[in-house]
Order: structure tokens, then C-alpha cells, then sequence
């Protein structure tokens, strides 16, 4: 990257095309950085905004936040290929309603992990975890 481009504006517009390529924006997608050790990890969040519920969509570690940002853009544009198709029918606890969600991963622990991702893992009871046929 070119030392005269602004870092927040390139960061800005890679997250705008991540967003745009997800179909997903606002309130319903949460970029969280934090440092572990000397480099920089985003968790990419979706907020269901039927039911209220957040879950991991994926995770990178980068130098600095161009980077993770765009190892992430790259995720994106790729993901499908590269992972599995997963259905989780799950129940948050005090609810009566069964609710479905989809994760992409690599197996079905890799999508349970999204599914728990910043909770106690005793809030939800998960019902099933189904892998999806490949269509």
C-alpha cells in the first residue's frame, strides 16, 4: 500500500466491500479488532435482526488493519468454495421458539463455535446440527 493513502479511508472501503459482497450492512455487521500479541484479529459478527442474535461469520489475524481487512474481502469472495454448508437449529433459553440459522464451515464444530461465539454456551440448546448437501 502506497504511504499516502489514508489507512481509515482504505480500511472504510474495504469493509464497504465486504458488506456489499455479503449483502449485509448497518447494524447487522460488526467488524471487532483487537490486538493478540503482535498482530491484529477481526471478527466479522452478523446480528440476525429477525430473532437479535450475533454470531461469528469468521475470524482473521493481519499486521495491521488493511491487512486482516483484506485477508477477510478475500475470505468472503471465497468462502463458498471453500466450506462446508451447516444448519443449526437451536432454542435461546427462556424461549419456546426453535430457531434455524446457517454457517459456513469446515466441519460441525467450527460452526458450533460460530453459533456460541461470545456467549455462555448455556444460554442456547442446540437441537441439530445438519450438513447441507452440496447443490
Amino acid at each position: 500500500m502506497e504511504s499516502n493513502t489514508d489507512v481509515h479511508v482504505e480500511s472504510a472501503r474495504i469493509q464497504k466491500q465486504i458488506e456489499n459482497h455479503l449483502g449485509i450492512s448497518g447494524n447487522s455487521l460488526l467488524f471487532e479488532f483487537r490486538q493478540i500479541d503482535n498482530k491484529l484479529r477481526l471478527d466479522l459478527i452478523t446480528v440476525n435482526p429477525r430473532h437479535q442474535q450475533s454470531f461469528l461469520f469468521h475470524s482473521e489475524t493481519g499486521y495491521d488493519k488493511v491487512d486482516v481487512l483484506q485477508k477477510m474481502l478475500d475470505y468472503v469472495q471465497n468462502y463458498r468454495d471453500k466450506e462446508s454448508s451447516y444448519t443449526v437449529q437451536w432454542m435461546a433459553r427462556g424461549d419456546k421458539e426453535l430457531q434455524t440459522s446457517y454457517f459456513r464451515a469446515h466441519n460441525m464444530y467450527e460452526a458450533l463455535d460460530k453459533l456460541y461465539y461470545g456467549r455462555d454456551m448455556n444460554t442456547i440448546t442446540v437441537f441439530s446440527v445438519v450438513l447441507n448437501p452440496v447443490s
